[in-house]
């Protein structure tokens, strides 16, 4: 019986990955030590990246510093780092055509702003107004999108939230089966093994 009790306590207060559904994407996600992160396979393809949505909350009494570069896509015998923020940008700003970068934005925005348990304070929505203030260039316009959307290191106070897109080099193909695995915050954060997209 006592470890049976150990055994039901250990579960409840271990962290535990969960998965819901909004905006017709499958998110996981996992909080340790107040910090919440949570991510969802994106289904826009832009030029040889697939893309993920992160969400990042900040719960706990300490400021938290969360970069790209502590995200890392395993497959086991390989893994993916995200493509620096200024690279997807620069292209963006060379090559960037207005109906992929649409695609990008459309599938961004229905995910973010169907997340009604998610109210960003230093996410896409503020670098958003500030990137397309006074933009007319389409080429420029699909820089300042990707601008926007691309997640960026950011120290986030008690309270404060961010949210962005993780861009993998791909080929222009969809992730493969993989975790993702996110080292920050003194915590290692890793979600359930996923077939590449999952959204719906």
């Amino acid at each position: 019986m006592i470890r049976m009790l150990v055994a039901i306590t250990a579960a409840v207060c271990s962290a535990q990955v969960i998965d819901f559904e909004s905006g017709g994407l499958h998110y996981q996600t996992l909080t340790r030590n107040g910090v919440t992160i949570m991510f969802a396979h994106l289904p826009a393809q832009v030029r040889e990246y697939a893309t993920i949505q992160v969400a990042v909350s900040n719960g706990s009494s300490q400021p938290v510093t969360i970069k790209p570069e502590e995200f890392m896509w395993d497959m086991g015998l390989s893994s993916l780092r995200p493509v620096p923020a200024r690279r997807v940008v620069g292209e963006m700003l060379e090559k960037g055509g207005r109906n992929e970068v649409v695609g990008l934005v459309t599938a961004y925005e229905t995910g973010i702003y169907g997340m009604t348990q998610l109210r960003s304070t230093a996410g896409y929505e503020s670098r958003r107004r500030a990137a397309l203030a006074e933009v007319n260039s389409t080429k420029l316009k699909a820089a300042a999108a990707a601008s926007a959307i691309v997640f960026v290191a950011v120290k986030l106070a008690p309270g404060e939230s961010t949210d962005g897109a993780l861009f993998f080099s791909t080929a222009a193909k969809p992730l493969p089966k993989g975790v993702l695995r996110v080292k920050t915050a003194g915590e290692i954060f890793e979600y359930q093994p996923s077939e590449g997209l999952s959204a719906k």
